[in-house]
C-alpha cells in the first residue's frame, strides 16, 4: 500500500508541475516554476529532468537567451488523461 501512495503523490506532483506551466500560457521561466511548484531545488531539478526525458516539457530560449519551459503535446495529453482519472475518482467517490 505504501508504494501505491508514494506513486500517487509523484503523479500528483507531475500533474501540478504541468498544470502550472499550462496556466501560465504554456510558457514559464524556471525560477517562477520552482517557486510555484513548492518543491525543493533538488526535487525540482529531478522532476524537470525526468519530464524533459519523458518529453512532457521542453526548454526554449528566446532572443535574449532567457530560458522558458513549455509543454509538449505529450505534456498536454498527460494533463487531459490525469483530469479524466480525477473525474472518475470523483464520480465513483473513490
Amino acid at each position: 500500500m505504501d508504494k501505491i501512495n508514494r506513486k500517487r503523490e509523484r503523479l500528483e506532483v507531475i500533474f501540478d508541475f504541468l498544470r502550472i506551466i499550462q496556466e501560465n500560457h504554456n510558457s514559464i521561466k524556471p525560477t517562477p516554476l520552482l517557486r510555484k511548484s513548492n518543491l525543493s531545488s533538488q526535487s525540482f531539478s529531478e522532476y524537470l529532468d525526468e519530464m524533459k526525458a519523458k518529453e512532457f516539457i521542453k526548454e526554449m530560449t528566446d532572443e535574449k537567451e532567457r530560458k522558458y519551459i513549455t509543454l509538449t503535446d505529450k505534456g498536454f495529453k498527460y494533463l487531459e488523461k490525469y483530469r479524466m482519472i480525477l473525474g472518475f475518482i470523483e464520480e465513483f467517490e473513490l
